[in-house]
């Protein structure tokens, strides 16, 4: 239903996602009602899918990033730590700190420093988004995303935007106990998101999710 899902406005985008089952969760809804997505893609920003945002990045699709709100969502409340890696224009930076506001805080990272200088613009452009990196709700970092932000660490919820080769080990290092992390793999060529746990003993447990199509997660070029 996600081709069905596209509108002329932010409203319209999200009731479509919500009509078609894609949404399901009213805070989700809020969130993304909050967050014009206008300010974060150049072209193009009703539709429901994935937008080139320069430097061979993209936004993802707007049904994918309710899919991994509503995914972390059970730790997804006001005071939690997020990680958002990959966090390209700042879209779904913005989304989850709406949904962990007022004294959360979301630490997106990026390895490319335009798109770090793009999503700190983009943010500002709102006075909600303003006014949330003014008190630190949210923080841009350029950072190999692949190794998470120890700074920071531990996270409640990590939410990954770009396919990993493999199953970092760091990012789950820096998982709370309890926590989850949400992130695309790619193996033999085919990505799945996958939905890893961690529980309060510090286990893990893992469970494949739905076949996807991001762009790799990578470091930034050498030169």
């Amino acid at each position: 239903m996600a081709w069905r899902s596209s509108g002329s406005t932010n409203e319209t985008l999200v009731e479509n996602l919500a009509r078609n089952g894609l949404i399901t969760q009213d805070r989700v809804k809020k969130a993304m009602l909050a967050v014009d997505r206008a300010h974060y893609t150049p072209s193009s920003p009703y539709q429901d899918s994935p937008q080139t945002i320069g430097h061979r990045a993209t936004i993802s699709a707007p049904h994918m990033h309710a899919a991994a709100c509503e995914s972390l969502l059970p730790y997804l409340y006001p005071g939690v730590k997020v990680l958002d890696v990959g966090s390209g224009s700042g879209y779904l930076t913005h989304v989850i700190a709406e949904l962990i506001k007022p004294d959360g805080k979301v630490v997106g990272v990026d390895h490319i420093q335009p798109l770090v200088d793009l999503s700190t613009a983009n943010t500002r452009k709102s006075d909600e988004g303003r006014q949330l990196m003014d008190r630190g709700g949210i923080q841009y970092i350029k950072a190999d995303g692949r190794l998470g932000w120890a700074k920071e660490a531990p996270y409640d919820a990590i939410h990954v935007g770009a396919a990993a080769a493999s199953f970092h080990t760091e990012l789950i290092e820096q998982l709370k106990a309890p926590g989850r992390l949400f992130m695309p793999v790619e193996e033999d060529g085919v990505q799945h998101i996958w939905v890893c746990d961690k529980k309060e003993d510090g286990t893990v447990t893992r469970k494949k999710d739905m076949g996807v199509r991001y762009v790799p997660l990578t470091d930034a070029p050498r030169t």
